[in-house]
C-alpha cells in the first residue's frame, strides 16, 4: 500500500522514527526470508541421501513461500520509497553483474536540447550516459541501451543532457516488456518465480528468484491505481453482476501451515444481451468467507446480483443495507449439477426427466444469444416460463415419490427454495440463466491453485487478486494480456492522472494509435 506523502509528519524526528519504525519491519520480513532460505539449503544438501515425497513437497513449499515474501517485501518498499531509499542507503550492496553479453542490444537514444536552456547559445557534444536494462520480447531477451547524449553551451559551459529513463521498478533494471511477462507467466501461465527463474537461465540469463519476486511486487505497486480504478468503474457502474468466490489456502510464514482464504469475483458480462457496457472481472481476496466481505466489495453497487444459494450474500438483499438491498438472481446451473450428480450415482428416471426439463430451458436460450433484452424477455415469457412453471409442478410431485433424506429430494428442495430467484430472468432480458460467467472468470484460480499451491501471505492474496483483475478483463476484451500490460507500464510513470480511465482495457489503445489519435 503507497504512504500517502500528506500523511507525512512535519517533524523531522517524527519522520526520523516512522522510517526507522517501517524499516524495522522490513528487516523483520529479511530475517525471516534469511531463516526460510537456510532451512532450504540445509534440506536441499539432505535431499540426495534421503528419497522422501515428503521432503519433495517440503522443498516446494519452501521455495514459494520465500518467494512470497520477496515479494510482499519488494510491494511495500516500492509503496514507501522514502523506507527504500533508507535501506538501500544503509546496507552494503554487492557489485552489480553486467547484463550478458551474448544478448543483442538495441539503443535508444535521448535527444538532448538543441541550445542551452541557460542562455540560449550553441552546445557542443561533450559525451553521453549509457544506461542499460533487460527487457524481453516474445521468444526471446534483448538489451535495451538508453543513452543519453551530453553537451556543453559554448557561451556559458552549462551541461545539458535528456533525464534519465523512467524504470517501472525503482532502482531496477528490468523493461516493462520483462515485467508484463513474468506477471502474465505467473498469473495466467500459472508459472511459479523459481520455475520462470530455471527456465531464464536455459537462455543464459541468470536471475535469482528474489530478484524476480522484488520487480513482481513493485509491478503490483506501480498497477495499483489502475487495478483500483478498473474496480471502482465496474462496481460502481454495473447493473448487472455475477458474483463467486473460491478457497485459497494462505501461508503463515515460519509456521509451515495454510489457512483457507478467499479470492471472490464479480463479472459484468453484457454480451449475450448485446449490451453497451465493456465486459469485465475484478477480484478481491480475504482471509475468511464472512458476509462481510461482500457486503464491503459491493457497498457501491446497486443492482442485480446473480450468484448461487451462499449464504453469506444474504445481506446483501437485505432492505437494510445500506443503498438498499440488490435483487437477487438464482443459477439455474447450480440446479441441474445437484440433480445431474444423482443421475450420475443412481440413474435415478426421476433425475434424467428433471434434467431433461432443464435442458429445455437451455435450448430456448441458444436461440436468444445477442438478441436485446426485451427480445429476450418476450421469447422467454412465451416459451421459457411455461417450460419452467411445468418443472416446479413436476418437481412438487417428485418429492412425494422418493424417501426425504435422499440426495434427490435435497437437490428439488434447494431448486423450490430458490424458485422466486430462479423465475427472475424470464421477466428480465438482461440476465443470464446462470451464474457461468463467474465461475469461467475463477478457472484461472483454480488452475493457478495447483500449480503454486498457495499464497505466501494475505497480502501475496491480494495481489494475486490485483493480477487476475488486470488479466482477466483484458482477455474478455479481447486483448493480449502481455502486450497491454507492456504498454500500460511503458506509460503509467507519465500518463497524467486525470486520464488513468485510458489506460482500462476496454479504453486502452497501443502507442501508436493513441498518438495518432491525440
Amino acid at each position: 500500500m503507497a504512504l500517502d506523502p500528506a500523511s507525512l509528519p512535519d517533524d523531522v524526528d517524527a519522520l526520523k522514527r516512522l522510517i526507522v519504525g517501517l524499516t524495522r519491519e522490513a528487516v523483520h520480513a529479511s530475517t525471516l526470508i534469511e531463516k526460510l532460505r537456510g532451512e532450504l539449503a540445509r534440506m536441499k544438501r539432505t535431499r540426495f541421501g534421503t528419497s522422501s515425497e515428503k521432503l519433495g513437497t517440503r522443498l516446494e513449499q519452501l521455495e514459494l513461500a520465500i518467494e512470497a515474501l520477496e515479494v510482499d517485501e519488494a510491494e511495500r518498499l516500492a509503496g514507501t520509497p522514502v523506507v527504500a531509499e533508507a535501506r538501500e542507503t544503509a546496507r552494503l550492496k554487492p557489485a552489480r553483474r553486467d547484463l550478458p553479453a551474448h544478448l543483442p542490444r538495441e539503443s535508444v537514444v535521448h535527444a538532448g536540447p538543441c541550445a542551452c536552456p541557460a542562455c540560449g547559445g550553441s552546445l557542443r557534444r561533450i559525451g553521453e550516459d549509457v544506461t542499460e536494462s533487460l527487457d524481453y520480447v516474445p521468444g526471446r531477451f534483448k538489451v535495451v541501451r538508453h543513452v543519453r547524449e551530453a553537451f556543453a553551451c559554448r557561451a556559458c559551459e552549462q551541461v545539458v543532457q535528456a533525464p534519465a529513463p523512467h524504470h517501472a521498478v525503482p532502482r531496477g533494471r528490468a523493461g516493462p516488456g520483462l515485467l508484463a511477462h513474468i506477471a502474465v507467466a505467473k498469473f495466467d501461465d500459472h508459472l511459479p518465480l523459481y520455475r520462470q527463474a530455471e527456465i531464464y537461465a536455459r537462455d543464459g540469463v541468470e536471475l535469482a528468484t528474489s530478484t524476480l519476486s522484488g520487480w513482481l511486487g513493485a509491478t503490483a505497486a506501480t498497477l495499483q491505481p489502475l487495478t483500483e480504478l478498473l474496480r471502482r468503474e465496474v462496481i460502481g457502474a454495473s447493473d448487472v453482476l455475477h458474483g463467486d468466490d473460491t478457497p485459497i489456502p494462505v501461508l503463515a510464514p515460519g509456521t509451515g501451515k495454510t489457512s483457507t482464504g478467499r479470492l471472490w469475483t464479480y463479472v459484468r458480462d453484457e454480451r449475450p444481451h448485446g449490451g453497451a457496457r465493456p465486459p469485465a472481472a475484478v477480484f478481491f481476496a480475504s482471509p475468511d468467507r464472512r458476509g462481510e466481505r461482500p457486503l464491503a466489495h459491493l457497498a457501491a453497487f446497486s443492482g442485480v446480483l446473480v450468484a448461487d444459494g451462499y449464504a453469506g450474500f444474504n445481506g446483501l438483499y437485505e432492505a437494510g443495507r445500506v443503498g438498499g438491498g440488490l435483487t437477487e438472481a438464482g443459477c439455474w446451473a447450480h440446479v441441474r449439477r445437484k440433480i445431474f450428480d444423482v443421475h450420475a450415482a443412481t440413474g435415478s428416471a426421476l433425475a434424467a426427466e428433471a434434467l431433461e426439463r432443464i435442458g429445455a430451458l437451455y435450448g430456448v436460450e441458444r436461440d436468444l444469444y445477442g438478441k436485446p433484452p426485451d427480445a429476450r424477455t418476450r421469447e422467454r415469457q412465451t416459451r421459457s416460463k411455461p417450460l419452467a412453471e411445468a418443472l416446479k409442478a413436476f418437481a412438487e410431485t417428485s418429492l412425494a415419490q422418493v424417501p426425504g433424506r435422499s440426495d434427490l429430494a435435497k437437490a428439488l428442495r434447494y431448486m423450490l427454495a430458490r424458485w422466486p430467484a430462479l423465475m427472475r430472468a424470464f421477466d428480465d432480458g438482461r440476465l443470464a440463466l446462470d451464474n457461468n460467467a463467474a465461475e469461467r472468470a475463477l478457472r484461472c484460480v483454480a488452475v493457478g491453485r495447483k500449480n503454486y499451491l498457495f499464497a505466501g501471505s494475505e497480502l501475496g492474496a491480494e495481489r494475486a487478486a490485483a493480477f487476475y483483475t488486470l488479466i482477466e478483463t483484458a482477455k474478455m476484451n479481447g486483448l493480449d494480456p502481455e502486450g497491454y500490460l507492456r504498454d500500460v507500464l511503458t506509460r503509467i510513470a507519465d500518463h497524467p492522472a486525470k486520464r488513468l480511465a485510458d489506460l482500462l482495457p476496454w479504453n486502452w489503445m497501443p502507442t501508436s494509435e493513441a498518438e495518432q489519435a491525440a
